[in-house]
């Protein structure tokens, strides 16, 4: 479920709003606003596509929890998904190790 958004490193871009496949996040005229949070599906498009690492979603919570976004910044939990999946600077290595196995199988 989306948990936060960093308002520190949001650019106010919108690229979540136009990700989400159902519609959790409203436009406004600064930062995007998590507005329907019960409609998340954890699917993590948001945190994908974010260029400033600037969401959490957490993997775990089936009901909206309080967040810590000073923890979370400490403990590089924003944008910990991009990462995980080669999409950050860094990162990219990984893609073609997870394009490999969607190919070939191994």
């Amino acid at each position: 479920m989306i948990e936060v958004i960093d308002a520190e490193r949001c650019t106010s871009c919108n690229i979540c709003v136009s990700a989400c496949p159902t519609n959790v996040f409203d436009k406004t005229d600064g930062l995007p606003v998590i507005a329907r949070q019960g409609d998340c599906q954890t699917c993590f498009l948001c945190e994908l596509y974010c260029p400033e690492d600037a969401l959490f979603v957490s993997p775990y919570a089936d009901a909206p929890h309080p967040v810590d976004v000073v923890a979370l910044r400490q403990g590089e939990l924003l944008g910990s998904y991009r990462r995980a999946v080669g999409w950050a600077d860094g990162t990219r290595g990984q893609r073609d190790a997870d394009r490999s196995y969607q190919l070939f199988g191994h």
